[in-house]
């Protein structure tokens, strides 16, 4: 059997392939396919170049163009999945940056906390190193001041409350002191007064002018029912207080001198009490209201929501009488 041989495009005698084993006619090579030369060689028609004027032939340059191509495409696509999956890992890594230094913040405080702690309650190096019978005494030193303290709180607590118990007497007495001074001034004619009570008018008849003794005995009948204060006014207007050192005297021309002033009739006698109390006092039978209609006067009582009594009596200075210690 003489050996085939195939030009290739080189010239170069290419040896045919090897023969099939044989079979009955017309059967197909029970053998797989096997690769076409032509295509395996890199001298076959798909991968040589045509040969050109002088040119040494070369390899086509579109697939590796497309092999770049591809590979640029694979390295985007793994550069875009890593980026990507750093970005996803970006986040949690900053959380976890802002957290930590967070948290290194708090413990750099607490740290500093706990070592201002520590030395505010750090104990004396020399308290340490004393001896048993040392921290004894100490000990005993300590528990008798605070004794003392206590003893100088419990005095001054007992001092604040005799201070408080003290200013409030003293501002009750002299509450009192004030009362009591103005109704001894009342009393006395020195301080001027008003308040409910009567104005009791006296007009003389035609035969027997108003008497003395006859106003006194209306300043003592009113007295008697409850007057606190009182002043006689005459017809010119002026007034005296009345007190209990006033007198009267009768005058010429049916005048009264009273504490040594002069007074023209009528008089008017106003007075501070009780208006229903007074009246009766002045209507008892033979009372001053009947004197006075005997004599052929009249006497008119009127009552008075509202009574002032403006004159002051001047106090005359003692020579004899001293207060009872």
């Amino acid at each position: 059997m003489t050996d085939e041989h195939t030009e290739t495009g080189t010239g170069w005698p290419q040896p045919a392939g090897p023969a099939r084993p044989g079979g009955p006619a017309g059967e197909p090579d029970p053998r797989p396919d096997a690769p076409d030369p032509d295509e395996l060689s890199p001298l076959s028609p798909q991968g040589r170049p045509e040969p050109g004027d002088g040119e040494s032939p070369a390899v086509p340059a579109e697939p590796v163009e497309r092999d770049s191509a591809e590979r640029e495409e694979a390295v985007e696509r793994d550069e875009a999945a890593g980026g990507a999956a750093a970005a996803v890992a970006a986040g949690p890594l900053r959380r976890f940056s802002s957290a930590a230094v967070m948290i290194g913040v708090l413990l750099v405080l607490l740290g500093f906390t706990l070592a201002v702690q520590l030395k505010t309650t750090s104990t004396d190096s020399s308290l340490a190193a004393a001896r048993q019978e040392d921290l004894v005494r100490i000990l005993y030193d300590l528990e008798a001041r605070e004794m003392r303290l206590r003893q100088d709180i419990t005095t001054l607590e007992e001092s604040q409350r005799q201070l408080r118990s003290g200013e409030q007497g003293r501002q009750a007495a002299l509450e009192e002191a004030t009362r009591r001074a103005d109704e001894l001034g009342i009393l006395a004619g020195t301080l001027p007064a008003r308040g409910p009570g009567l104005a009791v008018r006296f007009q003389a008849g035609p035969s027997k002018p108003i008497s003395a003794s006859g106003v006194l005995d209306a300043v003592q009948e009113l007295r008697g029912a409850g007057a606190e204060a009182m002043q006689i006014s005459g017809g010119d207007r002026a007034s005296v207080r009345i007190v209990a050192s006033t007198y009267f005297l009768d005058g010429e021309n049916g005048s009264l001198i009273v504490d040594g002033r002069r007074l023209t009739g009528p008089f008017t006698i106003t007075v501070i009490g009780d208006p229903s109390t007074m009246r009766t006092a002045l209507n008892i039978p033979g009372g001053v209201v009947a004197v006075v209609a005997r004599d052929g006067g009249n006497v008119i009582v009127e009552d008075r929501e509202v009574a002032e009594v403006s004159a002051l009596h001047v106090p005359s200075t003692l020579e004899h009488a001293r207060p009872v210690s």
